[in-house]
């Protein structure tokens, strides 16, 4: 984010900015997108620069470099109705008559009479979806991948396959809905200490709406179920995937990458959604399969190594035949882990950036500008430290308190801990790549003398 600017969802991305898409796509790869996301284009970008969002240029820019197979950002309630969005017209197709079935089917349990309870009240949650798993949101964009799988063949390509759910509208389709239960899920990540002296940034957002609602465990026993039987249907239609690619002979030559851009509260450290510094926010889940034999000698391990989201897309890079990734990513290649190379200098931490600005609610409850609404974090083996701006840090200890409850950041005891790892995200800070445009090799090679081959003889006596 600190690089690209497009910090949180509606931001659009600067039309100058090199995509998955722009990057790959020189090696030879389709570069395709099924499902959600929330990329923004750069509207006033191609204004500037003259560039019709309808030619073959601006329709790149407008889909943020991905080919838009199917391309639908699953937030569809009433009124904002797209009249083009395929899986409503998919849906009509299928008997389900409504002016916007995504909401009033997909999204949406029936009452005793038949009436519609909307899944936007998390009070529905524990009841089945009007629609059925096989025209679920889920088994739809499952469809639509094997749709591009098919039309693809032999051809080199990338499919990025961003699944709506699970998310809310928390509601799910029979029998998934019933599939869990109280019985089935851990207690809350949270404690009482938190409540009565939360940092001022964790306080503004346990009072949000959302928050305040999944404090309530009978939020939380009717709403866990729900997302709990989402991600069991995500399971089995991804089987359901795999066994299409194992039939058209896709599984022994294509890499696959399961991983999310975000975690859900649900309840721990007494807040809902997204947005803040704790695991259940920001760890993410992390798989990879690789059908080459270079990958044999680690298939079926974990690995603990701390690994960032910007690394996948050197690692695909790296698979697409790239020999050097464009010296502006600042990711590493996962491919020696993979391979179990032996790596001297791997990353001891990872780091993290927050944008809470469009968090309206709890942005003015601290009275806060947006500029202002900025955090970011460190984590190693052994120490998690959060930077919030105009306010105090945070300091957890992850050995003794790995469900962060206890703030040492004020303690005196762990003063030199604090003061190391801000330098280093000050350092972090510093070294990012804001030199877009020209790289390292070149600075060194044909600019270094560039002034003295033209004449310009600069200082001489």
């Amino acid at each position: 984010m600190f690089c690209h600017g497009a910090n949180w969802n509606l931001y659009p991305l600067r039309v100058d900015e090199l995509t998955m898409g722009d990057i790959l796509r020189p090696l030879g790869m389709r570069v395709a997108l099924v499902g959600k996301t929330h990329m923004m284009p750069d509207l006033a970008g191609l204004e500037r620069l003259g560039v019709d969002p309808n030619s073959a240029k601006g329709t790149n820019v407008m889909e943020c470099g991905f080919e838009a197979f199917e391309h639908d950002d699953g937030l569809h309630p009433d009124p904002f109705v797209p009249k083009d969005l395929n899986y409503n017209a998919y849906l009509s197709r299928h008997g389900f008559d409504s002016q916007n079935p995504w909401n009033e089917v997909a999204n949406a349990a029936a009452g005793k009479d038949g009436e519609i309870l909307s899944g936007w009240q998390m009070r529905n949650a524990g009841q089945p979806a009007r629609v059925p798993d096989e025209h679920s949101e889920t088994a739809y964009m499952t469809d639509r991948a094997m749709n591009f799988m098919d039309e693809a063949s032999d051809d080199p390509w990338c499919l990025h396959l961003s699944y709506i759910k699970p998310h809310w509208p928390y509601i799910v389709s029979e029998p998934y809905h019933k599939k869990y239960g109280p019985a089935d899920f851990l207690p809350p990540q949270r404690t009482e200490e938190e409540r009565r002296d939360p940092h001022p940034v964790h306080e503004a957002f346990m009072k949000t709406n959302y928050s305040r609602n999944f404090a309530r465990d009978e939020v939380r026993a009717t709403v866990l179920p729900a997302y709990m039987g989402l991600i069991s249907q995500i399971d089995d239609h991804l089987g359901r995937l795999f066994a299409h690619m194992e039939e058209i002979g896709r599984m022994e030559d294509t890499m696959i990458v399961f991983t999310s851009d975000h975690g859900d509260y649900l309840g721990d450290h007494w807040l809902g959604e997204k947005d803040m510094h704790h695991d259940p926010s920001i760890r993410i889940p992390l798989i990879i399969y690789d059908p080459s034999p270079e990958a044999d000698k680690t298939r079926g391990t974990e690995d603990s190594r701390f690994i960032e989201t910007i690394d996948l897309l050197p690692t695909f890079y790296e698979v697409a035949g790239g020999l050097k990734p464009p010296f502006h990513l600042e990711g590493r290649s996962l491919m020696p882990l993979i391979q179990d190379e032996n790596i001297a200098d791997w990353r001891e931490e990872a780091f993290c950036e927050i944008d809470y600005s469009l968090r309206e609610e709890a942005r003015e409850i601290l009275g806060q500008t947006p500029e202002r609404c900025r955090g970011f974090i460190i984590v190693n083996e052994n120490w998690k430290y959060v930077i919030y701006e105009e306010h105090d840090s945070l300091l957890y200890n992850l050995a003794d308190d790995p469900m962060e409850t206890v703030d040492l950041a004020q303690d005196p005891q762990y003063e030199a801990v604090r003061r190391e790892l801000h330098e280093k995200i000050f350092t972090w800070l510093r070294r990012r790549r804001t030199r877009i445009t020209v790289s390292d090799e070149e600075i060194i090679g044909k600019l270094r003398n560039s002034e003295r081959d033209a004449g310009l003889l600069i200082g001489n006596w």
